[in-house]
C-alpha cells in the first residue's frame, strides 16, 4: 500500500517535470522561430531601402572642401570643352594701314570664311591678314563695317579650320560664368580669360553704345574682337573695349575687370545685314534720350525705373529733331517710352536694341508715359543718317 502511494506520488512529481520542461522547450522552440521570421522581415526591409553594402566603420560626412573640390573640378571641365570647342574659329587678326600695322581677334562665323570682329580693329587698314589657330595665315578682304556697334566682317578664301557657334546672350544672368578668346598684344595667340556676366545692358559714357555685357573676365589690347563663350562654347558676345582709367567717370581711382562685350541680340543682325548687303540700315527715331535706372530716375525725379527718357541733347540741340520719324509722330521732350510693340524696356532690354528688330519704313507702336499716363503712339521709322555714325 505505501509502495503504490510512493509510485503514485513519483508519478505524479515526474509528470509534473516533463510538463514544465516540454513547455519551456516548446515555448523556446517557438521564440526562437518567431525571432528568425522577425529578423528576417527586418533584413527584408531593410535591403529595400538601400542595397548597398554596410560598412560597419562609422562614415563622416564629406567636409565642405571636398563638395567644393568637386563643384570645381565639374566647371573646369566644362571650361576645357567650351574651349576646345569655339578654339579653332578664333583668329588673329593683323590690319596694314596708313598708320603703320596693328591687330586684333575674331572669330569666324561660317563656313563661307565670314569672320566677325570689330570696327575699330579694321577702321584704319587697308590690308588685312587672318592667322589661324594652327599658325596659318591668309589675306582676308573686309566685307563691310558698322561703328554704331563696332562690329566689322571679313572674309576668306577657302575653307576654314573650325566655325563657331552663335549663343542666345537675351539668356545670360549676371553671375554667370563666361570665357574670353582672343590674342592680347598681337603676339599670346588664342588666350583664355575667364570671368562673370557683372552686368547686361549696359552703357558706357563716351561711347556712344548701349545693349552691352559686362564682364570681369581679363580684356587687353589684342583681345577687341575675340569671342565671349558661354560654358556651351557658344559666343554670346564680341569683346569690344575696356575702362582702363578715370576718363568720362570723374575720378581718379584705378579701375580693374571692367570689360564690355556687343551682345549676340545686336552683333547677330548687324553681321547678318553686312554679309547679305555689305552694310547696316537703321530704323531711325530721331531723338535724343537716356536709358532709364534708379540713378537717372532719381536725378531727373521720373515716376518709372526702366525706360528711355526723351531729353534735351547737348550744345543745344532738340530732343526731337525736325522732320524725323518722332517728330511727325508728336513725340515730346519729356515724354519716356517704356514699350516698343507691347515689348517692355526694362535692366536687360535696351531701345536700341528692340529697334534693331525692325527695319526703316515699318511701322511700330510706341507706348509712351506723359504727364502720369500711358498712351500708344504710332511711329514710321525713318533711315539714320549716315553722318550720324
Amino acid at each position: 500500500m505505501n509502495g503504490n502511494r510512493l509510485a503514485l506520488i513519483f508519478t505524479f512529481l515526474l509528470g509534473i517535470f516533463i510538463g514544465v520542461a516540454g513547455g519551456a522547450a516548446a515555448g523556446g522552440l517557438v521564440g526562437f522561430l518567431v525571432s528568425q521570421q522577425t529578423l528576417a522581415q527586418v533584413t527584408a526591409k531593410v535591403s529595400a531601402i538601400d542595397t548597398r553594402p554596410v560598412n560597419t566603420v562609422t562614415q563622416t560626412p564629406p567636409s565642405s572642401s571636398t563638395v567644393n573640390e568637386a563643384v570645381v573640378v565639374n566647371i573646369s571641365d566644362a571650361m576645357v570643352a567650351a574651349v576646345k570647342r569655339v578654339a579653332p574659329a578664333v583668329v588673329t587678326i593683323t590690319v596694314e594701314g596708313r598708320t603703320g600695322r596693328g591687330s586684333g581677334s575674331g572669330v569666324i562665323i561660317s563656313e563661307d570664311g565670314y569672320i566677325l570682329t570689330n570696327n575699330h580693329v579694321v577702321s584704319d587698314g587697308n590690308r588685312y591678314f587672318v592667322l589661324f589657330a594652327d599658325g596659318t595665315r591668309r589675306q582676308a578682304e573686309l566685307v563691310g563695317t558698322d561703328s554704331l556697334n563696332d562690329i566689322a566682317v571679313l572674309k576668306v578664301n577657302g575653307e576654314v579650320p573650325g566655325v563657331a557657334v552663335i549663343g542666345d546672350s537675351s539668356a545670360l544672368q549676371a553671375g554667370e560664368t563666361v570665357l574670353a578668346i582672343g590674342s592680347p598684344l598681337g603676339n599670346f595667340r588664342n588666350t583664355v580669360t575667364a570671368g562673370v556676366v557683372s552686368a547686361l545692358n549696359r552703357s558706357v559714357p563716351g561711347s556712344g553704345m548701349e545693349g552691352l555685357i559686362q564682364t570681369d573676365a581679363a580684356i587687353n589690347s589684342g583681345n577687341s574682337g575675340g569671342p565671349l563663350i558661354n560654358l556651351k562654347g557658344e559666343v554670346v558676345g564680341i569683346n569690344t573695349l575696356v575702362v582702363r582709367n578715370d576718363v568720362g567717370f570723374g575720378t581718379m581711382t584705378p579701375v580693374e575687370g571692367l570689360g564690355f562685350a556687343v551682345p549676340s541680340s545686336i552683333f547677330a543682325n548687324v553681321a547678318d545685314q553686312i554679309i547679305r548687303t555689305g552694310q547696316v540700315r537703321y530704323p531711325f527715331l530721331g531723338i535724343t534720350y537716356l536709358m532709364i535706372d534708379g540713378e537717372v530716375a532719381a536725378e531727373y525725379n521720373l515716376p518709372v525705373q526702366n525706360g528711355a527718357f526723351i531729353s534735351a541733347g547737348v550744345n543745344g540741340q532738340s530732343a526731337v529733331l525736325p522732320n524725323t520719324a518722332a517728330a511727325k509722330a508728336g513725340l515730346r521732350e519729356g515724354d519716356i517710352i517704356v514699350a516698343v510693340n507691347d515689348q517692355r524696356l526694362d535692366g536687360n532690354v535696351s531701345l536700341r536694341q528692340l529697334l534693331l528688330q525692325y527695319r526703316p519704313g515699318d511701322t511700330v507702336e510706341l507706348t509712351i508715359l506723359r504727364d502720369g499716363q500711358e498712351q500708344k503712339v504710332s511711329v514710321t521709322l525713318g533711315e539714320r543718317p549716315s553722318n550720324l555714325r
